[in-house]
């Protein structure tokens, strides 16, 4: 935050975005540690409780498990332009209030589920809901913020991410061991309809909200530029190069950060290679550890990179060079498949979760940078899609590597993806120029003229 600025209110609808990621990360993950259950696992493979969990049949479960991950990622992909478009188009606070309303239903369903086309199903409309939180915020973002505050405002509810992990990791297998598998999904699914009702009463655009002063307003609006209603076709902001960098940018890393939430707990449940195994009563602390480095990570290097731009950094040269230090400080990773102390398999990953959500923050910024307002959600949804599409090629055939040759490839793959983005991005974009109303819809300047 910066201080000195006029008025404080538009942190706090940081923090409402803050809360609704959060949330939105619980209902997503709660399935990755749930699927560490042994009974889980029988009832999904149509196994009776007495059936032995041989190692063919664990290994049968990860592929299965790998289709249903996909098919997650394949409606997230979908939801991703669909709520894109719908954002922009119906707005903000209705959009995202019919995102809620589809994961928060599909959460609670899955607590029903008898089978793993259930629950591929419930995965799938959980994806085609969850898909509204990202445009939204980024959206919310863009309208709350001048630019140069923007990469720390997506930073800090970025940190939402880790948090409603740590939140899972403490409380679903308590949920678990406790009361059952189903009760995680119903707990947890019920967090989304209370969103909903906070997200309905509290939003609202700066310029419509009491509690905004004339001179915050002044200030949010201090670098922006009048824009029209634009009407844009997402085959034509693919026709720009700003979309392809920010696509390649989500292509790349998104798959990664897919896969931590993904096979994470599995890795610490089966990895022959460490010291420790841990398991439903032993996740908590570790993925404490994780996910709060990570949350520092998220606001840490969205906050550097302001900082760059305030010592008068080009947005260009603040972005990138940020980005490659998030992108140097994964490479260690790919040596948590090899050691055998936990300790220092979670420092490595620790260290890499921090990067990629610090590379996620100063990522979102691109879509309001580099675009007017009014088509934000829909560049961060074809961004999204992008991202999810990467991640349904890794998810398809991560079970498959797994069970033939370890998480080691996967590692090395987590450890250049981000330089790689990087470079390409760089090709693509050397220079970070936005993209003006007029040269997106010709008809706005047509229409200045005739005014």
């Amino acid at each position: 935050m910066n201080p000195s600025s006029p008025g404080s209110f538009r942190w706090r609808m940081v923090a409402l975005l803050f809360v609704a990621t959060t949330i939105n990360y619980i209902d997503r993950q709660v399935l990755s540690f749930t699927m560490t259950d042994e009974l889980f696992r029988k009832e999904m493979l149509g196994l009776s409780v007495n059936d032995v969990l041989t190692q063919e049949r664990i290994d049968q479960f990860r592929v299965e498990y790998s289709k249903v991950d996909s098919a997650f990622k394949f409606a997230y992909a979908i939801g991703f332009l669909i709520m894109g478009w719908l954002i922009d188009r119906i707005g903000t606070k209705r959009g995202f209030s019919l995102g809620i309303v589809i994961w928060s239903i599909a959460a609670v369903g899955t607590s029903f589920v008898q089978s793993l086309g259930g629950l591929k199903l419930a995965r799938v409309a959980l994806g085609l809901g969850e898909s509204a939180n990202f445009p939204a915020a980024v959206k919310t973002v863009s309208e709350w913020f001048p630019r140069r505050e923007r990469s720390y405002a997506n930073g800090l509810f970025n940190a939402g991410t880790n948090v409603g992990i740590i939140l899972t990791a403490l409380i679903v297998p308590y949920l678990i061991l406790n009361y059952g598998w189903r009760s995680s999904f119903l707990a947890t699914g019920v967090l989304g309809f209370v969103l909903l009702a906070f997200w309905w009463f509290s939003y609202s655009k700066p310029q419509r909200n009491p509690h905004v002063s004339a001179a915050e307003l002044a200030y949010i609006r201090s670098d922006a530029v009048t824009e029209p209603p634009l009407r844009v076709s997402w085959l034509r902001l693919l026709s720009y190069k700003q979309t392809w960098a920010y696509a390649i940018g989500k292509f790349l890393a998104d798959p990664i950060w897919w896969f931590y939430m993904a096979w994470l707990p599995d890795f610490f449940n089966t990895n022959e290679a460490l010291d420790q195994k841990l398991d439903l009563k032993s996740f908590g602390i570790p993925f404490l550890i994780i996910y709060v480095v990570s949350d520092a990570g998220s606001i840490f290097f969205g906050w550097l990179s302001t900082q760059f731009m305030n010592r008068g950094w080009s947005a260009n040269r603040a972005r990138k060079t940020t980005m490659l230090i998030c992108a140097l400080c994964v490479m260690p990773i790919m040596y948590a498949a090899k050691t055998n102390s936990l300790m220092v398999a979670i420092a490595l990953i620790s260290l890499a979760a921090a990067a990629h959500q610090g590379w996620a923050a100063n990522m979102y910024t691109f879509a309001s940078d580099l675009f007017p307002k009014n088509v934000t959600a829909t560049v961060t949804s074809i961004g999204g899609m992008f991202g999810a599409l990467g991640g349904i090629l890794l998810a398809r055939y991560s079970g498959d590597i797994i069970n033939n040759l370890g998480y080691y490839p996967l590692f090395i793959i987590a450890a250049g993806a981000y330089l790689l983005a990087l470079l390409l991005i760089h090709l693509v974009l050397p220079k970070l120029e936005p993209v003006t109303a007029d040269e997106l819809d010709p008809q706005v300047t047509l229409a200045g003229k005739h005014l």
